[in-house]
């Protein structure tokens, strides 16, 4: 029985640090098993959260070289946490950072070179696990899925929230998986220009109160009526999100306390419409699980056929990174680790691109 001793590295739209995750990954009787043996995250300053943020906007000379500078960073952050820690590593799987995330013009980016990175680490490094599919016609995203099936298949779903939120889920023997729409990003740009990184357990939303003017006018958004597989990302936030806010009059508690509702709402109606049995259990991670309010208001909606599942902190925590340590680890084996049926390519994929270490 092969035991891989994978570091994963996570960086999401919600742009609040990296994640580290020192994962073992096993088979036992043909099903995958795991342990998170050590983890780190690592806040972005104010600086590098500007430059990920802005990425969008960079001439092409320009970007190319925070993709090159990004990923000497990933890579001594990684070295620092595996000497630290005097870790047995066989590779790192990073996801990077994605600035650009177009699968409509077949074009996704992910901050984070990837030789880079394997250079001043020196481990070997696998990356960029969307650029394949998107050359086959899918969206790239999610890619947690594959995870949600091989890792956590005793859950009817998986809800995956970060900046974004994603689901997953069976449907006649296929996984199906899709960005339902907003989660934290609305409220840490609403925190962040009250001058708080978050809001604790959603205290401050708790104490507002439903605009409803504006939940009508986020439930009526154009990006809810599409089917799937769909998915979306910060430029969809900037475009369709951020005029709503800066056009809302009222107070930044009723803004988050209108988000939250109206970001449970969407999760509820999905999970809902494919929910096959009379009860149901939805597990949850990212770091919208750690938002007292946030939790409280998802379950109100879902009602008693759907129980939410809240794992320990160090798995909501860490989930995405430890799935992008068994994506590196299919890709290595070269198995199937990007489904087609839950980004809508031409077909399934093993994705990622290797790299080796060059001495300097």
């Amino acid at each position: 029985m092969k035991k891989y001793k994978v570091l994963g590295l996570m960086s999401g739209t919600s742009l609040d640090g990296l994640d580290l995750a020192y994962c073992h990954l096993w088979k036992n009787n043909g099903t995958w098993e795991f342990s998170i043996e050590n983890t780190r995250e690592i806040q972005y300053t104010e600086k590098m959260q500007g430059y990920l943020k802005n990425a969008i906007y960079l001439s092409e000379e320009d970007h190319g070289q925070l993709h090159q500078d990004y990923g000497v960073w990933l890579g001594e952050q990684a070295r620092n946490f595996i000497e630290e820690h005097k870790l047995e590593v066989d590779f790192i799987s990073s996801h990077g950072h994605t600035s650009h995330h177009r699968p409509e013009d077949g074009f996704t980016f992910q901050l984070g070179d990837g030789q880079q990175l394997a250079n001043v680490s020196q481990q070997q490094v696998v990356c960029d696990f969307r650029t394949k599919d998107v050359s086959l016609g899918g969206q790239g995203a999610p890619l947690v899925p594959i995870g949600d099936r091989l890792l956590f298949h005793d859950y009817e779903f998986c809800l995956n929230l970060g900046g974004i939120s994603n689901i997953s889920f069976e449907k006649d023997g296929k996984r199906i998986a899709y960005d339902i729409g907003l989660a934290n990003m609305p409220l840490n740009y609403i925190t962040q220009k009250m001058g708080f990184a978050y809001d604790e357990n959603g205290e401050m939303a708790r104490s507002g109160k439903l605009d409803i003017e504006l939940l009508e006018k986020l439930n009526q958004l154009e990006y809810y009526k599409l089917p799937y597989p769909k998915s979306t990302g910060y430029e969809w936030f900037t475009e369709q999100i951020v005029p709503l806010i800066e056009a809302s009059k009222t107070s930044e508690h009723d803004l988050l306390h209108t988000f939250i509702h109206h970001n449970c709402a969407q999760v509820a109606l999905e999970a809902h419409k494919y929910a096959t049995k009379s009860q149901n259990k939805l597990f949850v991670a990212g770091g919208g699980a750690l938002n007292q309010f946030f939790m409280d208001t998802l379950q109100e909606k879902l009602g008693e056929a759907i129980e939410l599942v809240i794992p320990p902190k160090k798995l909501i925590a860490f989930k995405e990174a430890l799935v992008f340590a068994l994506m590196g680890v299919l890709r290595l084996e070269n198995k199937v680790n990007v489904l087609s049926s839950v980004t809508g390519a031409k077909e399934d994929s093993y994705s990622g691109e290797v790299f080796f270490p060059k001495s300097s």
